[in-house]
């Protein structure tokens, strides 16, 4: 399933998040060194997070191509919370795991960083 159909009302409150045994959550400095960054996931799409909030998600070429284009915000738990143009918004949490990264959603779903 694309990220960005993983609809979301809100970020999960601090200790909700559905962590495995070696999760580390991205550390302020982290988080703050967002914009400029992007990350490519497993199915080919990939999450841009550009100055002043801006945030695209392009679609892989197997999942219909396109960009959904939003904004996002850093939320108290450290999760990042998109709010797409057309309505749609979820919040995410990144984490290291030994030498990987993993973007895991709310519902718990994991999903690597290539």
């Amino acid at each position: 399933m694309p990220l960005f159909f993983c609809l979301m009302a809100g970020g999960a409150p601090a200790g909700e998040w559905r962590l495995h045994a070696g999760d580390i959550p991205f550390a302020q400095e982290e988080l703050e060194a967002l914009p400029g960054q992007s990350f490519r996931f497993f199915d080919g799409g990939e999450s841009q997070y550009g100055s002043g909030g801006a945030y695209a998600y392009t679609y892989s070429a197997e999942n219909g191509g396109g960009t959904a284009w939003g904004t996002y915000r850093i939320a108290g738990d450290g999760s990042i919370c998109v709010d797409f143009t057309n309505g749609f918004g979820r919040c995410d949490l990144y984490v290291h795991n030994g030498s990987r990264v993993i973007l895991i959603t709310e519902k718990g779903e994991r999903f690597p960083v290539r």
